[in-house]
């Protein structure tokens, strides 16, 4: 007999909205999260038009300002998204047994601020002013191990990196690691 396994909690940081409440009602809605580039100067480039998320601070979140300047805004997304689908599941950490809640999630390049930051900086000013903190910053893995770290989940941790599937075949592995037993209960996306 195959474990039957659910998904209880959902989570959204979006260019669409932020919360499953906002981000749905924005989609029956036939809203859109592109607009003009507003995060930097996008006056030279033929493209000036994406998708931002807007209005996020990640203290809202329970992320202080010290561990917000060691994360990439995709890793501090990743963080929250996680608070909010843990709230969204009811679940009391404190009750469960945190070596069998795994952590897996993907993303399908990493930390790009943080590595065009490296670049402006390192051009603009030489390799000693280079951040020591880029590479922990920016790695593919990083959004994962933060939401481990941040919620002391010490059950499987690790990042997939498939493009556009890359948050459906997180969420498969985490149901296939749960459904084979492995895990009770995995963050994933």
């Amino acid at each position: 007999m195959e474990k039957r396994v659910v998904i209880t909690g959902l989570g959204v940081i979006s260019p669409v909205g932020i919360g499953k409440d906002t981000f749905w009602n924005a989609l029956l809605n036939g809203e859109n999260g592109i607009g003009p580039i507003t995060h930097f100067d996008a006056t030279e480039y033929a493209a000036r038009i994406a998708g931002e998320v807007k209005g996020f601070n990640p203290g809202d979140y329970g992320i202080d300002r010290k561990e917000a300047r060691h994360m990439d805004p995709s890793t501090q997304f990743s963080v929250a998204a996680a608070k909010l689908a843990l709230d969204d599941s009811k679940m009391n950490l404190d009750e469960e047994d945190r070596d069998r809640i795994g952590t897996i999630i993907g993303t399908g390049i990493g930390g790009m601020e943080t590595l065009h930051n490296l670049y402006k900086g390192l051009f603009a000013k030489g390799p000693s002013r280079v951040n020591p903190f880029v590479v922990p910053k920016m790695i593919a893995n990083m959004a994962s191990g933060q939401v481990s770290i941040f919620f002391g989940l010490q059950g499987h941790c690790a990042s997939v990196v498939t493009a556009c599937a890359t948050g459906t075949n997180s969420i498969g592995a985490a149901y296939r690691m749960i459904q084979r037993g492995e895990l009770d209960a995995a963050v994933a996306g």
